[in-house]
């Protein structure tokens, strides 16, 4: 038989027309595989696990949509341990049955670091120190010494802390400094200005922070000084090591422009 004559001829019609059938058979077979295989169309919006404790957050997945890892975790002793804070892919995310969401919690065990060592560095120096390693001071404590701010001792909770100890991030240090009773300092001026950047001051000057009152509620960006005891504003001086208190409002309820 010819090839035109196959061409047109009836099997050669039934032969085509089944191939054509199975083509397409086999490709809606093989879509719907894929489909079922990356469950197409089946997207779920990603919860906000910030805050929630990383053995409660099941909780919040039925029938197991996601699996989660914890791939990191960080220090904060303002936040609760074991609580998480950063999650990948982000909040409100759509993702597919089966993901896997990287978390990033609280350390339950809280940093250790190496206390310093301060003896013999002035205040200022100190301070820098501390700041640096993740340490706070606490109270500054003033001894009879020719060399005026010198460190000479420092302390942990009332006793000696030797260089080299480990303690817990965060903690607060008292420091032993030289000085002389008859020596006065100038109050610093301090409205307007944020509870950190007071108590910087304050301890940079000589002196300990007060009693601290929060008008309007405490808050680290808009809580601002706006009262102090002693005032800055008759040339107060006082004793190296004494106290100055606070009063802070926020600055979204009260001008200090005009203050």
């Amino acid at each position: 038989m010819s090839l035109y004559r196959f061409l047109i001829s009836r099997k050669f019609f039934i032969h085509l027309s089944i191939a054509i059938i199975l083509t397409i058979v086999i490709i809606w077979g093989t879509l719907k595989i894929l489909d079922s295989y990356t469950l197409h169309g089946e997207n779920y919006i990603l919860p906000d696990y910030s805050g929630f404790i990383f053995q409660d957050i099941e909780s919040l997945s039925t029938e197991g949509e996601f699996e989660y890892i914890i791939i990191d975790s960080i220090f904060d002793p303002n936040k609760e341990k074991a609580s998480i804070v950063l999650q990948d892919p982000p909040p409100f995310s759509k993702v597919k049955k089966g993901r896997k969401i990287y978390l990033t919690i609280v350390a339950v065990m809280p940093e250790q670091v190496e206390m310093p060592n301060l003896e013999n560095l002035t205040l200022r120096q100190a301070m820098n120190i501390l700041k640096s390693v993740g340490l706070e001071v606490n109270s500054l404590n003033y001894i009879p010494d020719f060399a005026l701010n010198a460190v000479r001792t420092q302390k942990y909770l009332g006793d000696t802390i030797f260089p080299g100890t480990l303690i817990e991030k965060g903690s607060w240090i008292d420091l032993v400094l030289g000085g002389n009773e008859n020596i006065k300092v100038q109050v610093p001026f301090l409205i307007g200005m944020t509870q950190n950047e007071a108590n910087k001051i304050i301890n940079l000057s000589s002196f300990n922070v007060g009693d601290e009152v929060f008008l309007d509620g405490k808050n680290e960006i808009h809580s601002r000084v706006y009262k102090q005891e002693p005032s800055c504003i008759l040339d107060t001086s006082l004793n190296l090591g004494e106290k100055i208190n606070i009063w802070y409002r926020s600055d979204l309820n009260f001008d200090f422009e005009e203050l």
